[in-house]
């Protein structure tokens, strides 16, 4: 097995569908496309204020992209230079070749993008399904990983909350296409107000602008003929990740995570609970907890300023060790 590789690994086909939208690029971002052996990644980056800052690598959640963290890569251009990847078959990405989905298919694709790009060692910075996959990262890859920030990370749970347990029925064979046809008349901006609700402690705070921009993204999503099948796969690898044990288990891994840790939990989230964030602080070796009382699942789009800071003071801990 190489240093690349992850054990663990399922194979399965998977059909390269072309794009049918151009995603979106914000202003002083670039987008471009890294071919890997079996995936293509597409990685958006924001060019750093000044050369020869750091290198960081964004990784988002389920049913996300790396649009996610425009915000929070605006805040930190400044102290790091910046790239969010796409995971295999979410965002821009197509499908991998193996057809796998799950958080160590995910994390091989990071640690193969990693290799490649040759940035590493990088301040990794994750969410949701992310951050399992980069816990993962961390603890099979420390090499490649200068500090680690996880924002809501999908870590086992012996009680899932009752607002969760929608999202993690899609791993059930056949009830993402169920869930696709009693939803075939929805619209766009219905679909995205209810993954607003369901994600943010307040969605009023997102503003019109924002708003449109997310829908016209779930409209390019609903065109994909793998959207579903991304979705429920993905589900359905965390799903497994969290009935693992031993030492490819979750929480044995987030021990094994040498890199200095800032963990950032919103005690409204619906979908990770905040009652994960005390174990989760106690199980990663170096670890800082930032509890955000209004923040719900996505705190670096709903306060990225406050993400941003408490970023920087993990980098300036790590300056004065």
């Amino acid at each position: 097995m190489s240093s690349t590789e992850l054990p663990g690994t399922s194979a399965a086909n998977a059909a390269v569908a072309p794009k049918v939208a151009t995603v979106r690029v914000a202003e002083g971002e670039e987008l471009r496309s890294v071919t890997l052996p079996g995936l293509t990644l597409t990685v958006r980056s924001r060019p750093p204020a000044t050369p020869g800052l750091p290198p960081a690598l964004y990784v988002h959640g389920l049913g996300g992209s790396s649009q996610n963290w425009s915000a929070l890569m605006a805040q930190l251009e400044d102290v790091v230079d910046g790239e969010a990847v796409d995971l295999p078959g979410f965002g821009d990405s197509p499908p991998p070749d193996d057809g796998n989905y799950s958080v160590t298919g995910h994390a091989r694709a990071v640690i193969r993008f990693l290799d490649a790009s040759g940035r590493g060692p990088v301040h990794l910075i994750a969410n949701s399904l992310g951050g399992a996959v980069c816990t993962r990262v961390a603890a099979v890859r420390p090499d490649l990983v200068r500090t680690l920030t996880l924002v809501s990370p999908a870590l086992p749970e012996l009680r899932v909350q009752r607002s969760a347990v929608p999202t993690a029925l899609l791993a059930l064979p056949g009830v993402a296409l169920l869930f696709a046809r009693l939803t075939q008349g929805w619209s766009a901006e219905q679909r995205t107000r209810g993954v607003l609700a369901l994600c943010y402690g307040d969605p009023t705070r997102v503003t019109e602008e924002a708003l449109r921009h997310a829908v016209e993204e779930m409209e390019r999503r609903m065109r994909l003929p793998y959207f579903w099948d991304a979705m429920a796969r993905s589900a359905r690898g965390i799903v497994d990740a969290y009935t693992l044990g031993g030492q490819h288990g979750l929480w044995r891994q987030a021990e094994r995570v040498l890199a200095p840790t800032l963990l950032v939990y919103g005690r409204k989230d619906q979908l990770v609970s905040y009652r994960m964030a005390r174990k989760a602080a106690a199980a990663f070796r170096d670890s800082r907890l930032l509890t955000l009382p209004d923040a719900g699942h996505v705190a670096m789009m709903e306060y990225p300023e406050t993400v941003a800071q408490a970023f920087r003071e993990l980098l300036d801990d790590c300056s004065r060790s």
